[in-house]
């Protein structure tokens, strides 16, 4: 076959090679990350302060020669300060903040794994696009599980609490004083937990249809005694249990459910008459311009949320970048009259739907 294309214009051609070669990087580093993590790495070099490689193999335990090149790709990207006279590295508090302290709000090395999972789960991604394009959370691997957990407990506890009930029509003040919630696609807890903490009155139900993360979930509310007012259940997006919600929360799961709509009436017919829905989705550009956080999501959506929602009935698969618009008109056709944009930040946005 003749190739009709124009031969590539030699600039451009660079242009793009190099780019490449950074995204080649970035991806290669990557995987150091989720290693420094789980090694505890950043950790003994936040606590240890300026060290030499054999310094910090010392304080982790690690062998010198791969602690001293995992420092060395650190240096290089910028992950880690050094200093060539004394051959020793160090984090700034800035560095710590985002690699080290995983009680940080900035906290982003834990979301590493997620990213990583998505490598392991090509095999089975291309086995999808051949096929009829559906693959369930459970069929994912487990890494995914735990970082998807460490990469959205951050944007929670700097978040959920002090910003996002706030902005919510009243249901601050109706928690402080009881009430009853609900998180639809509630993972491993983790928000459900913070929330049972901050307002000790109210009552709490998390429901997945994942065992694993059902399981995960009732062992972190033990851990953090709460168990008492928090329970959680395996049951799907259309079939959980309850009714008269005061608040019902869906962290980033509507646009992974194959109908959408249809769960989202069950969720209105929970509510109590006054109750409010609260859910959140990733923000996105207008149209198909390029930056970090649609690069991010679109990749996202395409190895997870997509086939997620291909894997159920319904197979709408709104996708991780559906958009405002698109969100409101699920809202509004499973029968909701109120609908707006409660709080943001820089990746996600808060949306508060009332009967």
């Amino acid at each position: 076959m003749t190739s009709t294309m124009t031969p590539p214009d030699t600039d451009r051609l660079q242009a793009f090679v190099e780019r490449f070669a950074a995204d080649q990087a970035a991806t290669m580093h990557a995987a150091t990350v989720v290693v420094g993590d789980q090694l505890g790495l950043y950790r003994a070099l936040a606590d240890g302060g300026p060290q030499t490689a054999p310094e910090l193999a010392d304080r982790s335990g690690c062998h010198p020669r791969l602690v001293r090149e995992w420092l060395a790709a650190q240096a290089v990207s910028g992950y880690c300060e050094h200093d060539p006279a004394t051959d020793r590295f160090w984090l700034t508090t800035e560095q710590a903040a985002c690699l080290a302290d995983q009680g940080s709000p900035t906290f982003l090395a834990g979301g590493a794994l997620a990213a990583s999972s998505t490598h392991k789960d090509t095999e089975r991604v291309v086995r999808a696009f051949n096929e009829d394009g559906g693959i369930g959370w459970d069929e994912h691997h487990t890494d995914l599980f735990t970082g998807t957990e460490r990469f959205f407990g951050p944007v929670y506890r700097g978040n959920l609490v002090d910003s996002w009930i706030p902005a919510l029509d009243g249901v601050a003040d109706r928690l402080t004083s009881g009430g009853r919630v609900a998180d639809v696609g509630c993972g491993r807890g983790t928000a459900l937990i913070l929330l049972a903490e901050a307002f000790p009155a109210a009552t709490f139900a998390g429901f997945d249809y994942h065992a694993g993360s059902i399981e995960a979930a009732r062992r972190a509310a033990a851990q953090a005694g709460v168990s008492d007012r928090v329970t959680f259940e395996v049951a799907g997006a259309d079939g959980f249990a309850g009714e008269d919600y005061d608040l019902i929360c869906v962290f980033n799961a509507l646009h992974e459910w194959g109908d959408p709509v249809r769960a989202a009436r069950r969720i209105h017919r929970a509510l109590a008459p006054d109750g409010t829905w609260m859910f959140t989705e990733p923000r996105t550009d207008d149209g198909l311009v390029e930056s970090v956080r649609a690069r991010t999501f679109f990749s996202v959506s395409t190895f997870v949320c997509t086939p997620s929602a291909l894997s159920q009935e319904g197979g709408e698969a709104l996708g991780a970048q559906a958009g405002e618009p698109e969100l409101q008109r699920v809202v509004e056709q499973a029968g909701f009259t109120r609908f707006r944009r409660a709080a943001e930040t820089p990746s996600f946005m808060v949306l508060e739907a009332r009967p």
